[in-house]
């Protein structure tokens, strides 16, 4: 039912007329020290694709790539540990895994989970005068970054970390309630990217509120010394000649919006008058960064997105 023609977060194939399968895998490379937090980091990561499309995760295998004859065994283990710390949160199982040797740790997830065949979200739905909601700040990439010189307070990092950390599962479910048109998670190609993506195969024009944009505290104050990241320009490269925008804020805050993301919120497109009801019941469900950030609109020529 869905393949990769549009770039979606995870494969949809339908088994019968009440169960469809979706499929994904992503893994990643440490964005922290401890094994047992990049464990569930990179659980959270992968899951999110399969939330991404409505679905539920439900079975889990490893992928590991580990410097054995580098680092002692019990990094291994610690990273297994926080990963199925997550699985068994999203209420999945982990069926097992497979391990290669590689000069640097490297780890996530192939999941399977269920969908009904009728009720999946896909990239390529949304509709003029949808809402635009996402719901978690952007802005992790760089704070990774510039915490590499000391730029970032520790509290900064300790939220960064337990955002990217909190699985997309209460997000989905709360979503599930309201009509979805249209879903990505934002992770590695930005919010620009993978806007870009939902805008493209929809064939919609996406116009975001660059002031509404949830992001993470000191995320835009390392932007604004000179930070960023080796991903940026290859995001902005990506979206050039489909992305404009009509704002007077400085070239340094608009770089949020190619900012790569680990682990990032999910971006919803709901029917106009469904937005703010979707927020206040993400809201109430403890997402308190989600927030209506944009709309849709008929196509503009060739002009995908547009960040006012």
């Amino acid at each position: 039912m869905v393949g990769f023609e549009n770039n979606d977060d995870a494969g949809v194939y339908r088994i019968n007329a009440e169960q469809a399968l979706v499929m994904t895998a992503d893994f990643i490379t440490p964005p922290v020290d401890d094994p047992f937090v990049f464990g569930q980091i990179a659980a959270a990561n992968a899951l999110g694709d399969i939330y991404a499309m409505g679905g539920r995760p439900v079975i889990c295998i490893n992928l590991m790539a580990f410097p054995s004859r580098k680092l002692p065994e019990d990094q291994l283990h610690g990273i297994a540990a926080g990963a199925l710390d997550k699985i068994t949160e999203a209420g999945a199982v982990l069926v097992g895994g497979h391990t290669i040797e590689d000069d640097e740790p490297k780890f996530g997830l192939a999941v399977t989970g269920l969908v009904h065949p009728d009720r999946y979200w896909a990239n390529s739905g949304a509709r003029p005068g949808d809402a635009l909601v996402l719901t978690k700040p952007l802005g992790s990439g760089v704070l990774f970054n510039a915490n590499l010189k000391g730029w970032v307070s520790a509290g900064a990092m300790r939220a960064c970390i337990e955002t990217i950390s909190t699985l997309n599962r209460i997000a989905a479910e709360t979503a599930q309630r309201f009509d979805v048109h249209a879903a990505t998670d934002v992770t590695g190609f930005g919010l620009s990217g993978h806007g870009l993506e939902m805008a493209r195969g929809s064939g919609v024009t996406m116009v975001f509120d660059l002031d509404a944009l949830p992001v993470m505290d000191e995320a835009l104050a390392v932007y604004r010394r000179g930070m960023s990241t080796g991903v940026n320009d290859a995001n902005r490269a990506m979206s050039a000649g489909h992305i404009r925008f009509d704002t007077t804020l400085p070239d340094w805050h608009r770089e949020i919006v190619f900012d790569p993301q680990t682990s990032g919120g999910l971006l919803l497109s709901v029917p106009g008058k469904q937005g703010a009801g979707l927020v206040a019941a993400l809201h109430e469900a403890g997402i308190g960064a989600a927030a209506q950030v944009g709309e849709v609109l008929d196509p503009k020529g060739a002009m995908h997105l547009v960040f006012r």
